[in-house]
């Protein structure tokens, strides 16, 4: 048996506020829509990883999922534009990422993260 797919899903009532969020910010292919359900997706994606967490590693709370992406500093700029709120500012951590919180359009917590040269 093999893994070959791991998808997040997140309730809600106002489908269309997705498309802003993550193809119009993050850049993700609205890749089907069956009117109830709506997949957003990117090629580049290779590995299903799932984290299991008891603390971010920092001072904030467990994101509820994390997307790597190669422009943290842009997108951060880019989600500031949109209005979106940011939890956790633009941080260098010491374990080799720069990254932000944003809260989605349906409330939930996304950790966008870039590995970065120490």
């Amino acid at each position: 048996m093999a893994v070959k797919r791991i998808t997040s899903n997140i309730k809600a009532i106002d489908l269309d506020k997705a498309k802003t969020f993550y193809t119009d910010f993050l850049g993700l292919d609205l890749v089907m829509d069956h009117g109830w359900i709506k997949t957003f997706a990117s090629l580049e994606i290779t590995h299903p990883q799932i984290n299991i967490a008891s603390d971010d590693g920092n001072t904030t709370d467990v994101p509820d999922f994390s997307i790597e992406v190669d422009n943290v500093v842009q997108l951060y700029e880019t989600a500031r534009k949109f209005g979106f709120e940011i939890i956790y500012g633009l941080t260098k951590e010491e374990w080799g990422v720069e990254r932000f919180y944003v809260k989605d359009p349906f409330g939930k917590v996304v950790n966008i993260l870039q590995h970065v040269e120490s």
